[in-house]
């Protein structure tokens, strides 16, 4: 690893950086041709090294998987949902009916609930959490 001390042979790198761009083109991915591309990338490389971190292209690995994770974060960022949305969601996913969740909330506050017109408490979002398998945070407002 270099220290701030050490300096950095750039004629060196240049050279070496050519020869690589000119096969790979490693660049931030700014459309769709560019994320294919990496993407391409980075699975020909996941054949290769695997789940070997000590593999000699892991870190080439590593750092397309980031310029990937980038650019999918900023594409394809999924809006959270409404906590009545997702209820909803979860309900239809699984076949369930209003009457289905009777234990939980009376059949009138969930049909109030689903219709946005109350909102989902604290002590009930636990309780749809804990019903569903998932975070109760899922049913709170952001």
């Amino acid at each position: 690893m270099q220290t701030a001390e050490t300096s950095f042979d750039i004629r060196a790198i240049q050279s070496s950086w050519a020869a690589f761009d000119s096969m790979v083109h490693l660049r931030p991915i700014h459309d769709q041709a560019g994320y294919d591309q990496m993407v391409a990338l980075m699975n020909s490389l996941l054949d290769v090294v695997g789940e070997d971190e000590d593999h000699a292209l892991a870190g080439l690995l590593e750092l397309v998987g980031d310029v990937v994770s980038k650019y999918e974060r900023e594409q394809y960022a999924i809006e959270p949902a409404a906590p009545r949305d997702s209820l909803r969601f979860l309900m239809e996913a699984r076949g369930l009916t209003q009457e289905d969740l009777s234990a939980i909330v009376p059949q009138s506050n969930l049909s109030s609930i689903l219709a946005g017109k109350r909102k989902i408490s604290a002590t009930l979002a636990g309780k749809l959490g804990k019903f569903f398998g998932v975070s109760p945070a899922l049913f709170i407002p952001i």
